[in-house]
């Protein structure tokens, strides 16, 4: 990765231990700078006001406030910040409530570090990323057994995607940067970025999670 501002990260979780490993392990990438370290979803969006991190990385499972709370006030308070959920649980209502409340990813603890910091720099970038557990939880589950999402409203003036920005969508919603969906569909970096602005045009959609949901809903996302 070339030279840049690194990206600032706060933790939060309940765990002492799980904090200082993941802190220690975050603070050998130079690209990458944890900012503070909060125990519960309070005391993340009061560190949060102070340090304006470009990620928060936090639990579900958090006295005080849990992790669903925090990030729903997260969105409304601070939109810019980039939510990514770290927890132990694989439970498809617990992953989407976290999407609807505006969580740009979902990973399980039993990652690689390695997985851990792709998730920082992908959620970063703009994009979304959930590991393969949650994957399989939110994309494989039997659709007569699932339980039903609440649709989107959508917007009754909005004009329908054509297949390529339904295409475009889904790699946007399974994760894909702007050069990733580029690469896959041998077109220009710049042509991503324009068809992603029309998808967030047609659907009155802003946000990187809100498009993950859309496409959820829709049926658009296929477990790779």
């Amino acid at each position: 990765m070339t030279e840049s501002v690194p990206i600032r990260v706060l933790l939060a979780d309940d765990h002492p231990l799980v904090l200082e490993g993941i802190s220690s392990r975050l603070g050998t990438e130079a690209h990458l700078e944890v900012v503070g370290l909060a125990h519960n979803g309070q005391e993340a969006l009061e560190l949060a006001a102070q340090l304006r991190p470009d990620v928060v990385m936090m639990d579900v499972s958090m006295p005080v406030m849990n992790g669903l709370e925090a990030t729903q006030i997260f969105q409304q308070r601070f939109p810019s910040v980039r939510v990514l959920i770290l927890s132990m649980h694989d439970n498809r209502e617990y992953i989407l409530q976290l999407i609807r409340a505006g969580a740009s990813g979902y990973i399980l603890k039993d990652v690689s570090s390695d997985e851990l910091i792709k998730a920082i720099e992908t959620v970063h970038q703009g994009g979304t990323y959930f590991s393969a557990s949650a994957s399989q939880s939110l994309f494989s589950l039997d659709e007569a057994s699932a339980a039903p999402m609440t649709p989107s409203t959508p917007d009754p003036d909005s004009q329908p995607l054509t297949p390529r920005e339904e295409t475009v969508l889904r790699l946007l919603a399974e994760g894909g940067s702007n050069k990733d969906i580029a690469r896959t569909l041998d077109i220009s970096v710049r042509t991503v970025e324009t068809h992603r602005q029309n998808i967030k045009t047609k659907l009155n959609i802003q946000t990187a999670a809100g498009l993950t949901r859309f496409a959820i809903e829709q049926g658009l996302v296929e477990l790779k």
